[in-house]
């Protein structure tokens, strides 16, 4: 049987990462969009040389790696930055997600998450269905973000409406899991989406 890879998403605190390790813990494997960008990136890639010709060996740290804050601190206000980030990086990114999911393949895998912060956005949602999207009300939100990364409310606003809005990439979605309640709700909820999924449904 082919391989059926679907799409994770969600917002800013929404739960993403606790619905990604349920799904692991269920045999289903996840490849991480974020995890490939760290990778594509690392010391001693052709990527992060690709990023030096573009901005400036003032985006490296003292140990050669890249100045993740340096950088965003140049494309965040900049929109054609942003762009050449993204031509260098997106499509490194993509080819190696295609492998991931290719060795998986191989290895006799039948259904794979892939777990990518801005599918919408990127217009990934075409290639990638079915779509689930995990979904919470901002109050969750804004109170997990400020928890974990220590950032007061505001700056966590900022960071919320720099992305589409969860409403929004709902009604987009194939699937929504309501992760609102107790991690032992949203594991009901995985439960249930599995045959599903398994089952080609949504699509």
């Amino acid at each position: 049987m082919a391989l059926r890879v679907f799409g994770l998403t969600g917002g800013i605190g929404s739960g993403k990462s606790s619905v990604a390790a349920l799904l692991r813990e269920r045999g289903v494997p996840v490849v991480d969009a974020d995890e490939l960008a760290r990778q594509v990136v690392a010391p001693g890639s052709a990527g992060l040389a690709q990023l030096v010709t573009a901005f400036g060996p003032e985006i490296l740290g003292p140990d050669g790696s890249l100045d993740r804050k340096q950088l965003g601190a140049r494309v965040f206000s900049d929109a054609d930055a942003r762009k050449r980030l993204n031509s260098i990086t997106h499509p490194l990114v993509r080819e190696l997600s295609q492998q991931r999911f290719a060795e998986l393949e191989r290895q006799g895998v039948t259904l794979a998450a892939y777990d990518v912060p801005l599918l919408f956005e990127v217009g990934l949602d075409a290639a990638l269905r079915p779509v689930v999207v995990v979904s919470a009300s901002e109050a969750a939100q804004l109170e997990r973000v400020v928890a974990r990364d220590g950032l007061d409310e505001a700056a966590v606003r900022a960071r919320l409406s720099a992305q589409l809005p969860l409403a929004e990439k709902s009604q987009r979605a194939d699937f929504v899991l309501d992760n609102d309640g107790s991690r032992v709700a949203l594991a009901a909820q995985v439960d249930a989406l599995l045959p599903k999924l398994r089952a080609g449904a949504g699509a």
